[in-house]
């Protein structure tokens, strides 16, 4: 369990380093290559130092990498604003954004697909602005009127990345609690309830929820994300969220475990038509 950066400097390590023995290439004749040390192209495939965006791109072409989502995804993971050096919406608010909130942003925007399991709030990216307004003053203390306008126009930003083309996929479990609980009172909750069953309409998001009378499940633990990208799924990747941060969970075994737990929530959780009907129900009751 690490905390992001280390996480991408690892995926984005291995990655390099299966894209050169995929070329026939050691380390030593890559390094020659591009006119580096040997040391060089270790530490930056190990995950031992960061590695700067003008060196992937060098490394890429030395590989011969053509396919441009597979590049861009790779200069993502080392810090690039994307592959044609434009910078990144979110590069505007890098005074407000902790680095880890970025760092989940720019995963999040390169996803092909997310898997989320939520125990308390609505998903970020399903949201009404109100309601993301309610939440943010209440996740975080002391915020000026700023900042916390700030904040909700990141997180209303965040939601584009389901108008893109293609939009990845949003499967999302939700606990019975997320919708009874009063997030900025009943006006609030009862627009958001309406943003709910219009997201869960769209093609690309499956909305399914865990009503209480499921009992305890898998997912008493807390809520995760898992994030899933078309171009390898070595850099699939879990975050867990806590108070403070936010950690990545990259290991085989633990993203089987954490997938396992996802589809046995699913299979717990009422179908999505149900889940529709459960939702209006709870409206209609307000």
């Amino acid at each position: 369990m690490q905390h992001g950066p280390a996480v991408r400097r690892r995926k984005l390590g291995a990655e390099l380093r299966a894209l050169r023995t995929g070329v026939g290439l050691t380390s030593g004749e890559a390094a020659r290559l591009v006119g580096w040390h040997q040391s060089k192209v270790s530490r930056i495939e190990t995950g031992a130092s960061g590695v700067k965006p003008a060196d992937v791109r060098t490394l890429l072409d030395a590989y011969a990498v053509q396919d441009a989502q597979l590049r861009e995804l790779l200069l993502m993971l080392s810090g690039a604003d994307d592959g044609q050096d434009r910078p990144h919406w979110w590069h505007a608010y890098r005074g407000v954004l902790p680095p880890t909130y970025r760092d989940f942003i720019s995963l999040e925007s390169q996803a092909s697909a997310m898997r989320t399991l939520e125990t308390s709030v609505v998903p970020g990216l399903l949201q009404t602005p109100a309601y993301a307004r309610a939440v943010t003053r209440a996740a975080v203390d002391g915020l000026d009127d700023e900042r916390l306008d700030a904040l909700v126009e990141v997180r209303l930003a965040r939601q584009g990345v389901l108008r893109a083309v293609p939009p990845p996929t949003l499967k999302a479990v939700l606990d019975e609690a997320v919708l009874r609980r009063e997030v900025g009172g009943p006006e609030v909750m009862a627009h958001q309830l309406e943003r709910l069953a219009e997201a869960a309409r769209l093609p690309q998001v499956s909305l399914q929820v865990l009503p209480f009378a499921a009992g305890a499940h898998i997912g008493i633990t807390g809520p995760f994300v898992i994030f899933s990208f078309s171009n390898t799924s070595d850099l699939d990747v879990v975050v867990l969220d806590n108070l403070t941060s936010s950690l990545h969970l990259e290991r085989k075994e633990d993203l089987e475990a954490y997938s396992e737990a996802f589809d046995t929530l699913r299979s717990h959780a009422l179908s999505t038509e149900d889940s529709l009907d459960f939702i209006a129900g709870i409206h209609q009751d307000r």
